[in-house]
């Protein structure tokens, strides 16, 4: 009995420590440990190296626990990554949101980033758009305008719109949004991903309170962007 509580314990402690997968990644772990098997039969050294790439092809599909703020009227970060913009800005047009500016902010994901996106309050989705482009640097402005994107119109429980846009990059070919409209979402649940490498847009209402500033890291659905006006 005793030699098995640390045992058990220890389990404990590595399943805290290694995070889950996000669906979306375990075909693709799936077949590199498969190509690693084949080619460690014939090759040792080549096999060593395909399973150091198995083994980031899982961590990049890595969907972490998080703690949300539970505190009223605020919108908490879609993404992880680095806050490369806060401009005013017109919504993606597919929404029919009109030519009101709204404040966004821009969150870059790097390729060591994790690439799960979590919904920034609690609320009903009006609307999903998916919208075809360029696959131009994410981190460029103009990026928002012109790469592809999925765009998710929130409203939340006090009534406020916002606007979620998933953008693909230099290297990100596949958006996946699981997320319908009328769907009823909870802050920093996970509702979609982009492959390797991407930005997220948070449009929130004018006269938010903006919390962060450019070049500032973000943790998805733990860290707070904004403050919302009163309902």
């Amino acid at each position: 009995m005793s030699s098995e509580k640390p045992v058990s314990h220890f389990l404990e402690l590595a399943r805290g420590m290694v995070p889950p997968m996000h669906p979306a990644g375990r075909p693709f772990v799936a077949g590199a440990a498969i190509a690693t098997l084949l080619v460690r039969l014939r090759f040792k050294r080549l096999g060593v190296v395909l399973g150091l790439v198995t083994a980031w092809v899982a961590w990049f599909f890595r969907e972490p626990r998080r703690v949300t703020p539970t505190r009223p009227n605020i919108a908490v970060a879609p993404a992880d990554g680095t806050v490369s913009h806060v401009v005013d800005a017109v919504p993606p047009a597919e929404l029919g949101l009109g030519s009101q500016p709204m404040t966004r902010v821009s969150v870059f994901l790097s390729v060591f980033d994790v690439h799960v996106q979590r919904v920034p309050a609690d609320g009903e989705v009006v609307q999903v758009s998916y919208h075809p482009g360029k696959f131009l640097s994410a981190d460029l402005d103009k990026a928002s305008e012109e790469n592809e994107r999925n765009t998710v119109w929130l409203r939340t429980v006090n009534g406020h719109d916002l606007v979620v846009v998933q953008i693909a990059g230099l290297v990100a070919r596949r958006i996946v949004c699981e997320v319908a409209e009328s769907e009823k979402v909870a802050a920093g649940q996970t509702y979609g991903l982009i492959r390797f490498g991407s930005r997220v847009d948070l449009y929130v209402p004018r006269g938010s309170r903006v919390l962060v500033e450019a070049g500032q890291r973000t943790i998805g659905g733990e860290t707070v962007l904004a403050e919302l006006p009163e309902a």
